[in-house]
């Protein structure tokens, strides 16, 4: 999960360069999808096929939906929408859904030290946010419950898939999803297709297009089956915190900002968040220290 996050959080920046350089939102989702969906079918070519129950099937369908659709389109329309300011606070409200969620639907106790690792890591997510400052501080309303629906959308997909997840390998599951993705969004955005030439497209906008689909679209949904498999939800959506460390280092790395107290105090914050959330206790965990006290 630390992997794929620092993928993502790397491509916020690339993300960035590749729609000030003429690449269109929608037009960058569709890339992303289809180009994720075809890496996934070649390699599946050189490992084990599995085969898919039909049911699994329909299951992998609404999977997509949640992890891979309703969050990136939600989440770039509403960037379109409010500011970069409020969806990064925003985006700290998943681990504290998914964390809700898993109370309700997975029945995983809610800890004070899970409690405490939560708020802790949105704390210093929060604090790294804050310093960032910069321009275009407001957002809309809309903007903002989009970027909700993304994340919401992410910890439904986080919650109620895993045990799907643990039937399949990582290839298997990820080819299918990022089909069923691309399928679903190409009816609405291949009009954009032929607005813009991408051969016109300057040499840095092109590898920058390339990494986005290779490194945080590929790469980092590759791991992501793997945290999700051997990781409880809320830890899996708790190293959602990385992202903003990430940014914030590559920032100070490219002399787009510089090191502060409120940074250490900030990253420190966020992975004793991770550090509380990954040593609480599970409800496996309960359950078998109440048999162990009462025996």
């Amino acid at each position: 999960m630390f992997g794929a996050e620092l993928m993502w959080g790397a491509g916020a920046p690339i993300g960035k360069l590749i729609l000030a350089g003429g690449v269109g939102p929608m037009l960058l989702t569709d890339c992303r999808m289809i180009g994720a969906a075809v890496l996934f079918w070649l390699v599946s070519l050189f490992v084990p096929s599995e085969k898919v129950c039909p049911r699994d099937m329909l299951s992998l369908f609404f999977a997509s939906l949640l992890g891979i659709v309703i969050n990136q389109c939600c989440f770039i329309a509403g960037l379109g929408l409010t500011s970069p300011i409020n969806a990064s606070i925003i985006t700290t409200s998943m681990p504290i859904v998914t964390m809700v969620l898993a109370a309700v639907v997975l029945k995983e106790p809610i800890t004070g030290m899970k409690l405490g690792g939560v708020f802790a890591g949105a704390l210093g997510a929060l604090i790294l946010i804050a310093g960032s400052g910069g321009a275009g501080s407001e957002g809309s309303w809309l903007g903002d419950l989009l970027i909700i629906a993304a994340q919401c959308s992410f910890a439904c997909y986080l919650v109620f898939y895993k045990s799907l997840i643990s039937r399949y390998s990582a290839i298997t599951l990820m080819k299918w999803m990022f089909t069923y993705a691309s399928i679903l969004v190409i009816p609405f955005t291949y009009t954009q297709w032929s607005m813009v030439d991408m051969y016109s497209l300057p040499a840095n906008i092109l590898w920058s297009l390339v990494f986005f689909v290779v490194g945080p679209t590929f790469l980092s949904y590759l791991l992501l089956p793997v945290g999700q498999r051997n990781l409880r939800p809320t830890v899996t959506a708790m190293y959602n915190y990385v992202q903003p460390v990430v940014a914030t280092a590559i920032a100070i790395a490219v002399s787009m900002g510089h090191f502060t107290i409120s940074n250490a105090v900030a990253v420190a914050l966020v992975f004793t968040g991770v550090f509380l959330v990954t040593k609480s206790k599970s409800h496996a965990e309960m359950s078998e220290l109440g048999q162990g006290q009462s025996s």
